[in-house]
């Protein structure tokens, strides 16, 4: 029997041909099909060739004029920048006028809403209790932070791409993520106040000294305007023009996405063989593998009990699991650049989560529709 769900799957600007078929859709459509084999090349080339990626991080000013009297540029970030593009381009791929219908049915919406809160009150505590039994000395409190800085972050922009690929429910996920990002200037800050209590040692001092950068500017600049200004784009702009900047933007924000990747890598791969550490590479992979299954596992269960129908579930399911890895790389390289081991769990779960994030779409695929409720 046909599937019911691909007119839950509507078009946007970037899926649309641009005029004469320029090349700038083949170049996005082609570093789309090898976004997978980028974000390898990249940790590749951080494990290798870290340096030009360190220098990156370091934020730069620019002089302009000469002499004593020479005036300067406030710092540039590389990283804030590149994540700020990967939003705004996010921001205007977005269905917008789709989204009514989501607002008329909110189950969902309220639904991955209520579960963006309350996935991290459940899992990190559970993870730290399991971590108190390690012989580490300060109870993997660093792995902790790492994780708690994870989840209390809005949900990924490119989950809207694995949405696509499984045939989901593009307007809910496009809500959920807009949802998140709008309450991240107030969800961030209570998520790390509520959850550092559960660190020790310098851990909780660092946590605390991040919630004030995440209340203040960065949530606000770098996460919620970019998006937001994307957003006001693909309403306010003629078709003719929303096409060409989608071209443009489109396959640059990908480009920079894997150039971030790089740069947020550096900072934790940089001085591995160096100073290898194979035991906290293996630690950093089994928290943030046990992170990312709960937090794909409860969403799955929300969504048995609300009983959606697949391609809702699909999306609330990547929604849950999918956190935006890259803001708190960023997020961690401004505020605690003393502490780039907490970069490698991080980055473990920015990996494993796209291959979870694979695995469910494929097999929620083959589910077929969660049965609708009688009566």
């Amino acid at each position: 029997m046909p599937r019911p769900h691909t007119s839950h799957r509507p078009t946007s600007p970037a899926d649309s041909p641009s005029p004469g078929g320029s090349r700038t859709d083949r170049a996005t459509s082609w570093l789309r099909r090898r976004l997978g084999r980028g974000v390898l090349l990249s940790y590749a080339l951080a494990l290798f060739l870290p340096g030009p990626g360190l220098w990156l991080r370091r934020p730069h000013t620019v002089p302009l004029g000469a002499g004593p009297a020479a005036l300067a540029h406030p710092a540039f970030a590389t990283a804030p920048f590149l994540l700020s593009l990967v939003l705004f381009s996010a921001g205007l791929q977005v269905p917008v006028r789709a989204l009514g219908r989501l607002l008329r049915r909110p189950k969902a919406l309220l639904a991955g809403i209520v579960l963006h809160l309350a996935i991290p009150l459940l899992v990190v505590p559970f993870v730290a209790a399991l971590l108190r039994r390690t012989p580490d000395s300060d109870g993997g409190s660093g792995l902790l932070t790492a994780m708690i800085l994870i989840v209390a972050m809005p949900v990924a922009a490119g989950a809207t791409v694995w949405t696509g690929k499984g045939d989901g429910d593009q307007p809910t996920m496009v809500g959920l993520v807009l949802a998140s990002t709008l309450l991240s200037p107030l969800s961030t800050p209570f998520l790390l106040a509520t959850l550092a209590p559960l660190l020790h040692g310098g851990y909780a001092h660092a946590l605390a000294a991040t919630g004030p950068f995440a209340h203040g500017g960065f949530a606000l600049t770098t996460v919620v305007l970019p998006c937001a200004a994307g957003l006001l784009c693909a309403l306010v702009l003629p078709s003719r023009w929303l096409l060409r900047l989608c071209g443009t933007v489109v396959p640059v924000a990908l480009a920079g996405s894997l150039v971030l990747t790089y740069v947020n890598a550096s900072g934790a791969l940089g001085s591995f063989l160096d100073r290898p550490r194979p035991l906290l590479i293996a630690a950093a992979l089994a928290v943030a593998a046990l992170v990312c299954l709960l937090s794909f596992g409860l969403g799955r269960a929300a969504a048995r009990v609300l009983r959606l129908d697949a391609p809702v579930a699909s999306s609330l399911v990547l929604a849950c699991g999918m956190n935006n890895s890259s803001a708190s790389a960023v997020l961690i390289t401004a505020t605690l650049p003393g502490k780039p081991q907490l970069l490698l769990p991080v980055l473990a779960y920015g990996l494993l989560q796209k291959t979870a994030a694979s695995r469910i779409v494929n097999r929620m695929r083959h589910d077929g529709p969660v049965a609708a409720p009688t009566g």
